[in-house]
């Protein structure tokens, strides 16, 4: 499985979360045992992390909304933000363009052309701050 995929599978675990209580693992640990399908452990990471850290992410990307809650946004768009968001806050060995370029074609699979420009012009916000707080950080 290519990581591509596997984003995408990361993205269904963690938009079918949106819709249930239960735990990222309960939804991987279902899928495997009813549904017959392989998580690819890339994909188990991401929508892991994704669910440990979502409330740091999702303040990341409601701090980039103009006039937006995160309420408002489609759950296909807030899924491939939120994943994005980990990559780009917690996986230092994923380049960030590839995180935003997936997300962005996440939404454009499963919304539409609406929601990828949005959800690229949140993810380069988000960009932009984390390269200025590195900045900032490198120059103490």
């Amino acid at each position: 499985m290519t990581r591509k995929e596997a984003r995408q599978q990361a993205f269904s675990i963690l938009f079918e979360k949106t819709f249930s209580d239960i735990s990222v693992k309960e939804i991987i640990d279902n899928a495997t045992e009813t549904r017959d399908i392989k998580v690819n452990n890339f994909a188990m990471n991401l929508a892991l992390g994704t669910e440990k850290y979502i409330d740091e992410i999702d303040t990341m990307i409601e701090l980039k909304l103009k006039n937006w809650k995160l309420s408002r946004i489609s759950k296909v768009s807030l899924t491939a933000m939120r994943i994005a968001v980990y990559e780009m806050m917690f996986e230092d060995d994923l380049p960030v363009s590839v995180s935003i370029n997936e997300a962005v074609d996440i939404a454009k699979i499963y919304s539409g052309e609406d929601d990828a420009s949005f959800v690229n012009g949140v993810l380069g916000a988000v960009e932009k701050e984390l390269n200025d707080k590195n900045k900032n950080q490198e120059a103490k």
